[in-house]
């Protein structure tokens, strides 16, 4: 963060993080602020597996991930499942069965920037197993893994890995 100095406002090289949430131009008085920025993640759900999907691109390409992504402006954390599940699965989602089940902050690392997010946790069961048209830009493979068989290590992010462990001793 502290590679940001120059102000937006005037200009100036005078732009100071303060190692939390705000930077503050010491020449104009300025203050811009880096808020926590809400994402979802999904269970797809079918009897006792899951779906989960493998990283294609940083941060922690390779590593297994909940599908979900970030909420864009205007959207709600729910429009957000839906919209990211069409987009990385061409998966359509009846919003009103998507159930919410609880959120944890998480730091989120993208071109040396750190970002608080604060994640929300969905579970969407479905009837049937399926096989998914991959968005490969964001996906390189999707994978139905018995909830008991779950290895933690193998999951990219730490919010998803504390959820998952509640989610598996429930």
């Amino acid at each position: 963060m502290n590679h940001l100095k120059f102000c937006p406002k005037c200009g100036h090289e005078s732009l100071l993080w303060d190692g939390e949430k705000k930077w503050s131009c010491s020449n104009c008085d300025y203050s811009l602020f880096h808020n926590v920025a809400g994402a979802v993640a999904v269970i797809i759900k079918h009897k006792n597996e899951i779906l989960l999907t493998r990283r294609n691109q940083d941060p922690k390409k390779g590593k297994l991930d909940l599908a979900g992504g970030f909420v864009d402006p205007k959207e709600s954390a729910e429009e957000t499942c839906v919209r990211e599940l069409r987009e990385e699965m061409q998966m359509e989602v009846d919003i009103s069965k998507l159930k919410y089940l609880a959120s944890l902050p998480n730091i989120y690392e993208y071109k040396d920037i750190f970002y608080n997010t604060l994640d929300l946790f969905y579970e969407y069961e479905v009837a049937n197993k399926f096989e998914v048209q991959l968005e490969l830009s964001e996906i390189s493979e999707t994978i139905w893994i018995k909830i008991s068989d779950l290895n933690l290590e193998e999951i990219a992010f730490d919010s998803q890995k504390a959820f998952l462990k509640n989610y598996i001793n429930s």
